[in-house]
């Protein structure tokens, strides 16, 4: 059960930790060490944020981090952006197959980075903006924000698995 919504103004949120903000509301409440969480990860990157405190309980929701005033808004960006760490792919340099095994050798934006993709009828996916969502057999992901933006070689490589 959520505790209330934060619209606007309505409170002040300032980075207590990587990952941690305090947040205090103008009626005078103050809570600490909150975890900021998206409630939809994927399609929904700045709105309806959940703030967790250190027990698991949702103290509240923000509705849209773009509403907030601006210091709040980044940190509550900041927190976001360590939690989710996603890289994004710049380049397919290498695709490998072999014995049903998929092997792509990427350059993101966090460096080069090989890792093997399991089934790519599940494991890779066209969001509804048109970023491809790409998860490794470790679980981790990766993000095409733009396919436009690949190179002409990254493009056919991409094609293989799409």
């Amino acid at each position: 059960m959520i505790g209330f919504f934060i619209n606007g103004d309505e409170a002040r949120i300032t980075k207590t930790g990587n990952v941690s903000v305090r947040l205090e509301t103008y009626d005078g409440r103050c809570f600490e060490n909150l975890e900021p969480l998206r409630l939809f990860p994927v399609s929904g990157i700045s709105k309806y944020i959940s703030l967790i405190d250190e027990n698991g309980k949702e103290v509240a929701i923000i509705r849209d981090v773009n509403h907030l005033m601006p210091e709040s808004k980044k940190a509550i960006q900041e927190c976001l952006e360590s939690y989710y760490i996603v890289p994004k792919i710049k380049k397919i340099i290498s695709r490998v197959e072999k014995y049903g095994n998929i092997t792509w050798t990427v350059a993101t934006d966090r460096g080069e980075h090989s890792f093997a993709i399991l089934n790519t009828s599940i494991d890779i996916k066209t969001l509804y903006d048109g970023r491809i969502l790409i998860r490794d057999s470790n679980d981790n992901r990766y993000e095409i924000e733009d396919v436009n933006a690949l190179d002409k070689d990254s493009l056919n490589l991409l094609k293989f698995d799409m």
